[in-house]
């Protein structure tokens, strides 16, 4: 454990707001080590992309699995507090599932659109948390934005990622093929090459509402970022990053996703995401609890 952890001071409000509203900005339980290994993490990251990097030189810089690359960042996964933090706010056991890296460069920040995070995974559950961390401090105009109380709607969105299949019909019918035969949409060998439009735009699920253009008629949350805090929020959760703004320093973020117990398999036809890499040797069946996949998913706290 690294020096100079700081306090986990994480209030009953805190916890009731998470379970309300979707998400709760946890402030000040990063200490300054951890912030430090982030950002090594991150910038080694930053300089070696691979074949989950997505937008490598554009304003919106995206990778998957970071962790699994960077020895810094798989240390702050499976040391730092945030494993804890998400145990506590959720009141579970959790394990650790997945990470991604956000590098948005000095300047105007990119926006990042409105979506649900679980519709892009072949997962299902209630609790599925999702904790970002900045190693900058980021102003309400540029940090995550949420609508309050979506993660209770029962809606599942598509993904505003992927190749709509009336412009590759042929490429649509081989992947509802596929969809019927039982395979994984997106394999193993996605993470030795793999883009967002890998993944087709699912037809059967609702469009998302068009909440930027009517902001006025969602109850929208959003909060400065300070490096040390924890934001977190639902899987389901409608939420984005604004755009326009203007920073002087980049806007270097690390975003873990965390399941807990009723978090089990299903595979989707809206995935975009690979399955964990060690998943694939599993094979696993729709429904399944991932806690059954203890080697793949170890449990990272669980309450005293």
């Amino acid at each position: 454990m690294l020096e100079g952890t700081n306090a986990l001071n994480i209030s009953v409000d805190d916890i009731e707001a998470f379970h309300r509203d979707g998400a709760v900005l946890i402030k000040n339980v990063l200490s300054k080590d951890w912030l430090d290994l982030l950002e090594r993490g991150i910038e080694y990251i930053q300089h070696h992309p691979d074949g989950m990097s997505a937008g490598v030189g554009m304003p919106l810089r995206i990778d998957q699995f970071p962790a699994s690359h960077s020895a810094d960042l798989d240390q702050v996964m499976k040391a730092s507090p945030i494993s804890e933090i998400v145990g506590r706010v959720l009141e579970r056991p959790v394990r650790f599932y997945m990470d991604q890296m956000f590098y948005k460069p000095a300047g105007e920040m990119f926006p990042s659109a409105w979506h649900q995070d679980t519709s892009y995974y072949n997962i299902e559950g209630d609790q599925v948390v999702r904790a970002w961390v900045c190693v900058d401090p980021v102003p309400r105009d540029a940090s995550i934005e949420v609508v309050r109380g979506s993660h209770r709607w029962n809606i599942t969105y598509r993904p505003p990622v992927g190749m709509d299949p009336k412009t590759d019909p042929e490429g649509a019918a081989a992947l509802e093929a596929a969809y019927a035969a039982g395979d994984i949409l997106i394999g193993r060998e996605a993470h030795a090459s793999w883009t967002y439009f890998d993944s087709f735009l699912d037809p059967a699920l609702p469009q998302l509402p068009d909440i930027e253009s009517s902001r006025d008629s969602f109850d929208i949350l959003g909060w400065d970022f300070a490096p040390g805090d924890v934001l977190l929020f639902h899987g389901n959760i409608l939420h984005s990053a604004r755009g326009g703004a203007v920073l002087d320093h980049p806007r270097r973020a690390h975003a873990s996703l965390w399941i807990g117990p009723d978090v089990h398999y299903l595979r989707r036809r809206s995935q975009a995401i690979p399955d964990p890499i060690q998943l694939y040797d599993y094979h696993p069946l729709d429904g399944q609890p991932l806690a059954d996949f203890d080697e793949v998913f170890p449990i990272a706290w669980a309450p005293a």
